[in-house]
């Protein structure tokens, strides 16, 4: 049920009273309420179209449709899959976000929530973002702010992404075909040991890694250690029910990168995935190649 005073909105969106784009880009969003005209009505169309961008709303003012889309044509199957999660910066204030469908309004992330930065995700099935500014008096200090990134919900490692299934996360071993796939698609892959548990919280523990070998990386999430061989260091998320077990034992460790934060995926023992992988050479079905030495 509506409240009554985001009842108005839901005609606004139907009838689409204003279309006004003004994106940056096709990844991100900057924008003002104070471009328009009647400053309390319009509502404004956005359209991005990158797997991840940002959003800001300066002086929210009317309400805005955020409709979040990848770049590339994914057949009806996949797009059934493909899931958004947005993350609020904690300065952000001033509007509420929904998500819409069919003209229908399900609260997603509250104004007094967003200082606390946490994630929300939904599937890209339920709807686009309606972005509704709070009726008030004084606009001067309010901006609304969040990064968003399109994720799948299937595929190596997914299933230990806690941000699409906090109730529900394994570790079940990834298959050798998971295994070979992560190597070369992840975010970030290399061999290396477990350190220690950094810190944590009741969903996930932040874990200190060492890698000998860092096949590749998408963003910078592991430095060079520098003088006497320490190798790359970095650190990852792991979901708490994984048993992590820090000493000499070597692992293939890839994963995903989400808002900057590393997060396991498959993580076989590397004498395992050498094994798989060695099979899988001289069947010459391996996806890609790399350099095991």
């Amino acid at each position: 049920m509506l409240q009554p005073w985001t009842a108005h909105w839901v005609t606004a969106v139907l009838l689409c009273r204003a279309v006004a784009q003004y994106s940056s880009d096709q990844c991100s969003w900057r924008g003002s309420g104070l471009s328009h005209e009647s400053h309390r009505r319009d509502v404004e169309q956005v359209y991005l179209r990158c797997s991840q961008g940002s959003l800001e709303w300066l002086y929210p003012t009317g309400a805005i449709v955020v409709n979040l889309r990848p770049n590339i044509e994914l057949s009806s199957e996949h797009m059934a899959g493909l899931h958004a999660c947005i993350k609020p910066q904690i300065y952000s204030q001033g509007s509420h976000v929904y998500l819409e469908h069919e003209g229908d309004l399900k609260l997603l992330l509250a104004d007094r929530e967003q200082a606390q930065g946490a994630v929300h995700c939904f599937s890209l099935a339920e709807g686009a973002l309606f972005v509704e500014a709070i009726p008030q008096s004084d606009i001067s200090r309010r901006i609304t702010a969040f990064q968003y990134e399109l994720v799948p919900s299937q595929g190596p490692g997914a299933h230990m992404f806690p941000y699409l299934h906090a109730a529900s996360v394994t570790c079940k071993p990834c298959s050798d075909e998971e295994v070979l796939m992560a190597v070369c698609t992840s975010d970030f892959a290399g061999s290396g040991n477990f350190r220690g548990v950094a810190s944590g919280t009741s969903e996930h523990s932040l874990v200190v890694v060492t890698l000998r070998q860092l096949f590749h990386q998408k963003t910078r999430v592991f430095v060079w250690g520098g003088a006497r061989g320490r190798g790359w260091s970095g650190r990852i998320n792991v979901p708490t029910g994984c048993d992590v077990h820090p000493g000499v034992d070597e692992y293939l460790l890839t994963g995903s990168v989400h808002f900057g934060e590393a997060w396991l995926g498959c993580a076989p023992r590397y004498k395992d995935f050498l094994k798989v992988y060695g099979q899988a050479q001289k069947a010459g079905t391996n996806p890609c190649q790399i350099n095991t030495n």
